[in-house]
């Protein structure tokens, strides 16, 4: 007597099937929601620089080609720490703090090489950096320039000297409590920080008209004539 063997799908392989396809249904359905997010949402100064900054900048340097206007990359906080090898809660606090002002977690920095003078070995935690991209770039810049800036003590505008030659421009602020993500009662010590604006700009003249129509505090440069009527 012959057997016929009837083969039949295991129900252990449907529901591996069905969670498949449920996996894919939720990917699909969080890619969706970041387009949207990504198509509706943009901060201010992106969109001063789309609608206005770009032919103001074409016109005044004379580009041919939209690809050739300087735009803003990244911004980069950096604060350093002298006690931090000795005091742990003195780093602690600075990671605190540059996480609320920037709104993004930063990097502990460490020294790269032995310094006897300030008895410091290689791999001590020396500060601690965050960089800035995209979207909250321009949202940190933006509260940068309408909020914290104006609050600085005896504030007069930023120099237009510190510019580093390839485009990108550095500046230190003294008081970490000019930002009002800092709680002045909670702060461990007064800390200061540098501030680095980094543009695909080619001179120092063209990232100055970039960050000037952005809405930097910066000082004017003198004209050529006041120059020549100086001398």
């Amino acid at each position: 007597m012959a057997l016929r063997f009837v083969y039949r799908e295991k129900p252990m392989r449907k529901l591996i099937a069905m969670d498949d396809n449920m996996n894919k249904m939720i990917l699909n359905d969080q890619k969706n929601t970041k387009n949207s997010l990504a198509g509706h949402y943009k901060p201010n100064l992106l969109k001063l620089y789309f609608e206005d900054i770009q032919s103001i900048l074409m016109k005044k340097f004379g580009y041919k080609n939209l690809m050739e206007i300087p735009k803003l990359l990244s911004i980069t906080l950096n604060m350093g720490i002298g006690d931090a090898k000795v005091n742990a809660k003195s780093l602690e606090s600075a990671v605190y703090e540059l996480t609320q002002i920037s709104g993004q977690k930063p990097v502990v920095t460490k020294a790269k090489k032995d310094i006897s003078n300030f008895k410091i070995r290689k791999g001590f935690p020396v500060g601690c950096k965050v960089t800035l991209r995209s979207g909250r770039m321009y949202e940190f810049l933006e509260r940068m320039i309408a909020v914290a800036l104006p609050r600085s003590r005896d504030f007069r505008g930023l120099s237009f000297k510190s510019f580093d030659g390839r485009g990108n421009y550095n500046f230190g602020i003294s008081e970490q409590i000019i930002f009002t993500e800092i709680n002045y009662d909670k702060i461990e010590a007064i800390r200061g920080l540098n501030i680095t604006l980094v543009t695909s700009a080619d001179t120092d003249d063209e990232a100055y008209w970039l960050l000037k129509e952005i809405g930097l505090p910066l000082r004017d440069k003198p004209s050529k004539i006041e120059i020549n009527e100086a001398a």
